[in-house]
């Protein structure tokens, strides 16, 4: 299951889980995700289900969860990709813009776990990928809600691998932390900070660190996904080019 999959990173996860061979069930509040859905099913040749899904809707996931239960059998991964970005200082961002920004990349990350833990039971296990970012270590006060809510996402991924270990679930959390990485919502930002969006295909010597593409975060989901990530559990990954350790 992959939230937030009509465009994106989300887009780009479901599409390379698939061609691996796994049935992907695609979420998102855009309708159009509906039809990358059968646009995947159709290329790759595996089963694909398409829900409307507000993440932060706790009665929606219970839903969609049980949905999948009846169906598969359970849930063998989980990736909490939705998100918003909202560009905004500490002293600029209002109550109601920080409270959207958390109830989706916070609340729904939170109401994710909590509903796959059981559905995973079911299948004897299972791998919850939470889309953290490079904002939870850095300081980016223009995107201080956003900060905020990953900072959350990065703590709760921990508490949750180390909680499920305990209980011998045979469930892992690992927290996924990229840097910048050419989305819609990216370019969009770039765009609204009147800057020019990086092309991923150039070197720019002013800038090294470049913007990664879509596709770089989906193989490192489906590495976490699959059993070659067996022994890593609450770990932290970092996908920036080095942007963090400079």
């Amino acid at each position: 299951m992959v939230t937030g999959a009509a465009s994106g990173l989300g887009k780009a996860d479901a599409w390379r889980l698939a061609e691996e061979g796994a049935t992907v069930i695609l979420t998102d509040i855009d309708p159009e995700g509906a039809a990358l859905a059968e646009e995947i099913a159709e290329a790759t040749g595996q089963p694909t289900r398409f829900f409307n899904h507000d993440v932060s809707d706790e009665a929606r996931w219970t839903e969609i969860m049980a949905a999948i239960v009846d169906e598969f059998g359970g849930l063998d991964v989980l990736v909490n990709n939705a998100g918003i970005a909202i560009i905004a200082s500490p002293e600029e961002t209002t109550l109601e813009q920080f409270r959207l920004t958390n109830s989706v990349m916070s609340e729904g990350v939170f109401l994710g776990c909590r509903a796959a833990i059981p559905a995973m039971r079911l299948r004897g296990g299972g791998s919850i990928i939470n889309m953290s970012s490079v904002a939870s270590h850095l300081g980016y006060p223009v995107y201080f809600a956003y900060t905020a809510a990953k900072g959350a996402v990065r703590s709760m991924t921990k508490s949750l691998a180390v909680h499920c270990q305990m209980q011998g679930y045979n469930i892992r959390c690992n927290s996924v932390h990229a840097g910048a990485i050419d989305t819609p919502m990216v370019r969009s930002s770039f765009k609204a900070l009147g800057l020019e969006p990086p092309d991923p295909d150039e070197h720019d010597p002013a800038n090294p660190v470049g913007v990664g593409r879509p596709e770089d975060v989906a193989n490192l989901v489906l590495y976490l996904a699959s059993d070659e990530s067996r022994f890593m559990n609450g770990a932290e990954l970092m996908l920036d080019n080095a942007l963090t350790v400079q």
